[in-house]
C-alpha cells in the first residue's frame, strides 16, 4: 500500500465516512483509519428518530448503510490507530505502530472527547506517564514499569518492554488476554490513581493494592487530539474549528462529536461533508 495520501481521516464514524465520501468524489486519495466497529455509540443505538428522511431506523442499520455507501466509492478503511502525528515541510507523518503514513491533510473525526483513564494524567504526562511504550521504552531500560491495556493491541508493547525492562506489570482492561512474554506479570483489578508527587512512583488499584514502578503507560485507549497533534487548539475539551471545519493548524480539519455538541448523527454527517470538501480544496491549492 502506498503510504502517501492526499487526506487521512482519523475515525470511521458518521463524520469520518461523510468526509471520506465527499473527498473521494473530488478525486482525492483518501485513507480512513478506524476501529473494527466504526462508531460503537451509533452501532449500539436501538432507535434513531431525528435523522431526516429515515425515521425509526436502528443505529446498526444506519451505520451499515454509511459503510456500504463508502465501500461503493472505494473508500479504504484500515483498522489502525494513530499514535502520534508530526508535520515536516507541510506533510503530516502519522505513526501507527511501526508504520509511518504520510498525508497532505488530516481530518480528525475521533468522536466523543477524550476521557482520561486516571486522575492527573495531564500532570504526570512526561513525568513517568506515557501513551506509547515502544516510543518511550528506552527511557525505562532496566527499570520497573506498569502497562494498562485497553485492548489486545497493547500486548505487543508489553512484550517489547519485557525485553528491556527489569520488571513489567500488565493490567488488562479487557477480556481474553493472549499469550505474553514469561517476564510479564499480569495483574487483575481496576486502576484508581497515580502514586507520586512530582513523578510517577506507582499505581494504586481500587482494591487498595499499590504497585510501585518508575514508568506507567496507558495503551490502546483514545488519545487526546492535542497530544496526538502538538499545538492543536482545544476549547472546553473539544477541538476548536471554524465554519470550514478548519483547526488552528494548516491542513488539519475536524468534524463530529470531537468538535462539540450536539452529539447527533446529522450534525456529524454535515460537519464531515464540510471538512471533506474543504480538505479537498486545501490539497488542490497545494
Amino acid at each position: 500500500m502506498d503510504k502517501l495520501f492526499d487526506i487521512v481521516i482519523l475515525g470511521c464514524g458518521p463524520a469520518g465516512l461523510s468526509a471520506a465520501v465527499n473527498a473521494i468524489i473530488r478525486n482525492k486519495k483518501v485513507l480512513v483509519l478506524g476501529r473494527e466497529i466504526c462508531s460503537p455509540p451509533l452501532h449500539k443505538a436501538q432507535l434513531i428518530n431525528n435523522y431526516l428522511g429515515l425515521p425509526q431506523i436502528k443505529g446498526q442499520d444506519l451505520l451499515e448503510a454509511f459503510l456500504e455507501h463508502a465501500a461503493s466509492l472505494g473508500v479504504e478503511i484500515s483498522p489502525q490507530k494513530a499514535d502520534t502525528i508530526s508535520e515536516i515541510d507541510g506533510i503530516y507523518h502519522i505513526l501507527s505502530g511501526d508504520e509511518v503514513i504520510t498525508s497532505k491533510a488530516i481530518i480528525i473525526a475521533t468522536g466523543m472527547p477524550y476521557k482520561p483513564t486516571l486522575p492527573q494524567e495531564d500532570f504526570f504526562l512526561g513525568k513517568g506517564l506515557g501513551y506509547c511504550a515502544t516510543c518511550d521504552g528506552p527511557i525505562y531500560r532496566g527499570k520497573d514499569v506498569l502497562l494498562i491495556g485497553h485492548s489486545s493491541e497493547a500486548e505487543a508493547e508489553a512484550d517489547f518492554m519485557a525485553e528491556i525492562c527489569n520488571k513489567v506489570y500488565y493490567l488488562p482492561l479487557y477480556k481474553g488476554v493472549g499469550t505474553l512474554d514469561s517476564k510479564v506479570e499480569i495483574i487483575e483489578g481496576r486502576p484508581a490513581s497515580i502514586i507520586g508527587t512530582d513523578f510517577v512512583e506507582g499505581l494504586k488499584l481500587k482494591d487498595g493494592r499499590e504497585i510501585m514502578v518508575e514508568g506507567l503507560f496507558v495503551l490502546g485507549g483514545e488519545t487526546a487530539p492535542d497530544r496526538l497533534i502538538p499545538g492543536l487548539e482545544i476549547e472546553d475539551k473539544h477541538i476548536k474549528v471554524n465554519r470550514q471545519q478548519e483547526t488552528n493548524l494548516p491542513g488539519v480539519f475536524a468534524a463530529g462529536d470531537c468538535t462539540g455538541p450536539p452529539y447527533q448523527v446529522a450534525k456529524s454527517v454535515g460537519e464531515g461533508q464540510v471538512a471533506g470538501l474543504n480538505a479537498a480544496k486545501y490539497v488542490s491549492r497545494k
